[in-house]
């Protein structure tokens, strides 16, 4: 089985362009091929971790990736998907998180040896003439196509900027300069990125003849981190300083059964036979196929180590010895107590076990927290010094924990 057909069984692949020439240069290792990451926050996250998961299975399989750093098309961002315009973030902010984004690539996907290439489309981006832009490229896009395109059409009634409808050139010309300056003959994004991908191969075509090799892989993968990349408590990162490596596991355990086989396929490096013999299991078994999948992602993004000891503790709390030794703890100072005291709703903002205030009132109206294995039902209780330097171990429904310490 070549790694097209391996992409083709794990379930990644939704359409292409030219399916027989992607699959020989696929399976050849003669793919040089580029996935986008705009830099809208200063770690990557789940829905990112899927697209390196293809990178790293084409890398292996001897092709070559390009991953591309949005730099310059952060300026602007992806109008697809969303029903409102981003947040304007500051170049240094912007240069900030594209640094953060680079070191997290890096553990993941082997940059030594011209195996890979990192680049940041601000580069080229930034320095264009917007006579000279409108001139060279914007010939080449017809309104009345763009405006059809989905990712424009579901913001048509809401409202769409000048400024976002720009965001399909910049990406289409990423693609036209990486074909020309790096070999870049491929590009693979989400279903949500199909129309911004057709128009950067449509940009090759007519600039540089019918016969240039540049094509486009759609793939399932990106759409899906999308749904699956957040929770009722925020986005799921792979900084452990924003996503503990305990919580990370515990996100992937807590997947839905029908979800698991397919995360399983999809995310791990399993062999496909194994796999094909979970497809069989039923009932409590899929808790086991639950646990392999969160092992197996956690030990990718985290190691071993901090693998074996989500693990652990998932499985000490979880079978009532209460360990917590490598549960996430929330370190408080005094400046967080008033009147050497700190109220439940608060603490749950703190512990990162509930978003707002809001959010913490309604968990505890609903009977979905305890402290110290004792159920919460007045949103008023509150916790002292003395009990705050013990420990209070919080659990927000079953299986979200965070223990509370004072310090000092």
């Amino acid at each position: 089985m070549g790694v097209y057909e391996e992409l083709t069984a794990r379930g990644l692949i939704a359409q292409v362009t030219d399916e027989e020439q992607i699959r020989d240069m696929v399976n050849n290792g003669r793919a040089t091929f580029y996935i986008g990451f705009d830099c809208t926050a200063d770690s990557l996250h789940v829905g990112h971790f899927m697209a390196l998961c293809l990178m790293k299975r084409l890398q292996m399989a001897g092709n070559k990736p390009i991953a591309l750093i949005g730099g310059g098309t952060t300026m602007i961002g992806d109008p697809s998907g969303r029903t409102d315009m981003r947040k304007m973030l500051t170049r240094e902010d912007i240069d900030h998180n594209a640094e953060c984004f680079r070191k997290q690539m890096e553990k993941f996907i082997d940059f030594g040896d011209g195996k890979a290439i990192m680049l940041n489309n601000a580069d080229w981006l930034m320095e264009l003439n917007y006579i000279e832009l409108l001139r060279e490229v914007g010939a080449c896009f017809s309104v009345n196509n763009m405006l059809r395109a989905e990712c424009y059409k579901q913001r048509w009634e809401r409202g769409l900027s000048f400024f976002e409808f720009n965001y399909m050139i910049m990406q289409a010309y990423d693609f036209y300069y990486m074909f020309q300056h790096n070999g870049c003959n491929m590009q693979f994004g989400g279903n949500d990125q199909w129309s911004n991908m057709l128009a950067g191969t449509e940009l090759i075509r007519k600039k540089l003849g019918k016969d240039a090799h540049a094509m486009t892989i759609n793939l399932l993968l990106n759409s899906e981190g999308k749904k699956m990349g957040k929770t009722a408590s925020g986005a799921v990162w792979l900084d452990p300083n924003k996503t503990s490596p305990y919580d990370f596991y515990q996100y992937w355990r807590n997947v839905d059964d029908g979800d698991v086989l397919k995360c399983i396929r999809m995310l791990t490096f399993l062999p496909l036979e194994q796999i094909d013999e979970m497809d069989k299991w039923e009932g409590s078994d899929l808790n086991k196929a639950k646990e392999i999948l969160a092992y197996e992602l956690t030990s990718m993004i985290h190691g071993k180590d901090e693998a074996d000891k989500a693990k652990a503790s998932a499985k000490s709390l979880f079978g009532g010895s209460g360990d917590s030794e490598h549960i996430p703890t929330t370190e408080l100072s005094f400046e967080d107590l008033t009147d050497g005291k700190i109220g439940i709703l608060n603490l749950l903002v703190k512990t990162g076990l509930c978003t707002n205030n809001s959010d913490a009132r309604r968990n505890v109206q609903q009977g979905g927290i305890t402290a110290n294995e004792e159920k919460v039902t007045d949103v008023h209780k509150e916790f002292g010094e003395d009990e705050l330097k013990a420990g209070v171990m919080l659990r927000r429904g079953k299986k979200n924990y965070n223990k509370a310490v004072l310090k000092g």
